[in-house]
C-alpha cells in the first residue's frame, strides 16, 4: 500500500518559502533545516508533509500539478493568505459558480483555495 508522505515544492528562496508555507498551513519544520531542503509537517498531525527543495526549476503554466487547499471560510483564508504574500490569479475560463479561487505563493507556485464550508460538496 502506498500513501502520500510529502509533496515537494521547488523554490529559489528557501527562507521566504519556509516562512510563507509554515504560516499558510500551520506547519512546522523538521529540524535540523538543511541549506537546500526542509520538510514541513502539520502541527495537528493530520495531512501530508510539504517539503521545500531549493532547486529552482522553470515555471510552466498551467502547472502540471498544484495543491487544493480546503477552507471552511474561504474568503477569510484568501485574505489571510494574501496578507502572507500570496496573490489571486485571474483565469478567464474559471466558471462563474466555481467553488475555488486560484492563488500563487510568493514565488508563483499556484494552488487553489476550495470552499469547503459546511453544506458545500468538496
Amino acid at each position: 500500500m502506498l500513501t502520500v508522505g510529502s509533496i515537494v515544492i521547488r523554490c529559489s528562496d528557501l527562507e521566504r518559502q519556509l516562512l510563507f508555507w509554515t504560516a499558510a498551513l500551520d506547519y512546522e519544520p523538521r529540524l535540523p533545516i538543511d541549506d537546500d531542503f526542509v520538510l514541513l509537517r502539520p502541527r495537528a498531525d493530520t495531512g501530508p508533509n510539504v517539503s521545500l527543495d531549493a532547486n529552482p526549476s522553470e515555471r510552466v503554466l498551467p502547472p502540471r500539478i498544484h495543491l487544493d487547499l480546503y477552507a471552511d471560510d474561504q474568503s477569510a483564508e484568501v485574505e489571510r493568505l494574501e496578507s502572507l504574500g500570496a496573490q489571486r490569479v485571474h483565469w478567464p475560463k474559471r466558471p462563474p459558480d466555481a467553488d475555488y479561487l486560484i492563488m500563487e505563493d510568493p514565488e508563483g507556485n499556484r494552488f487553489c483555495v476550495v470552499d469547503a464550508s459546511p453544506g458545500d460538496a468538496a
